[in-house]
This record gives structure tokens, sequence and C-alpha cells, in this order.
């Protein structure tokens, strides 16, 4: 299992999205509770950003590898399901 280095920006609408799809996915399946999901404040962290190549937020990677970027218009179910493919890999991994 690896860990998920997550990347967002204050008072962005699928951020908010995403880290609510994190938390019901983990209620629904509690295996999900084993992924450490390491959350990073865009412009407060350059230095962790450095070497991940994304554009929009939230965005989520194993290392350098991207799981998910959030694209503009995306609908809660999609940002959901992407966070749990996201999660899905992370344990797989």
């Amino acid at each position: 299992m690896k860990n998920i280095t997550a990347f967002y920006l204050n008072g962005c609408p699928y951020c908010k999205g995403a880290k609510e799809a994190l938390a019901e996915l983990i209620e629904e399946n509690p295996a999900y509770r084993q992924v450490a999901v390491d959350w990073y404040e865009e412009s407060e962290h350059p230095e962790v950003v450095q070497g991940h190549s994304y554009y929009y937020v939230p965005s989520m990677f194993i290392g350098t590898e991207k799981l998910y970027e959030a694209q503009p218009g995306q609908s809660y179910d999609a940002i959901k399901a992407h966070v749990k493919a996201a999660l899905d890999a992370a344990l797989k991994a």
C-alpha cells in the first residue's frame, strides 16, 4: 500500500468535493482508512508541489504518478469515482 499526496487550493469547490467524497468513501468502505492521504495547499507548500505535473486541483498522486486531476465542470459523482479509483490504486500498490 502506498500513500497518496493530494494538492488543493482553499476555496476550490472541486477540492471541497474531493475531501467530502474521501470522507464518504471511508464511511462506505472502512478499508480506505488504511490509505494515508496527505493534503497540501499548493500555494503554502511549493516545495512539495515541485516535481508533480498538473494544472487543476484537486490532484492526487502516488509518488509523481498522477492518479487524478480534476477538470472544470466535473460533477460530484465524477469526483467521487476518481477519488475511489485513487484509493483503490493505493491499496493495490
